[in-house]
């Protein structure tokens, strides 16, 4: 176990890593007052380059950011995507196997009923 803000150990924190992914719990550090900027740096260095970050997570609305994290369950993929790229990572691909535009991103699982809309973001070390 380890600090989001320090999440690679010792041995593999200096570009020793191929992939890291955060799977649907990005939106949780809003409200467990994790430091995201000094943990996306830390997985930027503890990536080799040309190594993989993948995030997914549940879509919030725009404009909203981070602040229904702990409400919601879910974070503004273009404030996700700002915050990582700040830390000097480059966006490659985008997943929409998990979109549903019909979601209004305005309520918890597991409302609305049907599926939450969802994102995958894979972003790479250059």
């Amino acid at each position: 176990m380890r600090r989001f803000e320090d999440p690679a150990p010792p041995e593999v924190a200096a570009g020793a890593l191929d992939l890291v992914t955060l799977m649907f719990n990005y939106h949780d550090l809003g409200h467990m007052g994790v430091d995201r900027a000094r943990m996306n740096r830390a997985v930027f260095a503890a990536l080799k380059r040309g190594g993989i970050y993948v995030i997914a997570d549940h879509s919030g609305r725009a404009g909203t950011g981070i602040s229904e994290s702990g409400t919601l369950h879910r974070v503004e993929e273009a404030f996700l995507r700002a915050e990582v790229e700040a830390a000097g990572f480059r966006l490659a691909e985008e997943g929409n196997f998990l979109r549903n535009p019909a979601d209004p991103r305005d309520q918890n699982t597991p409302e609305p009923p049907m599926p939450k809309d969802e994102f995958v973001l894979k972003f790479v070390k250059p």
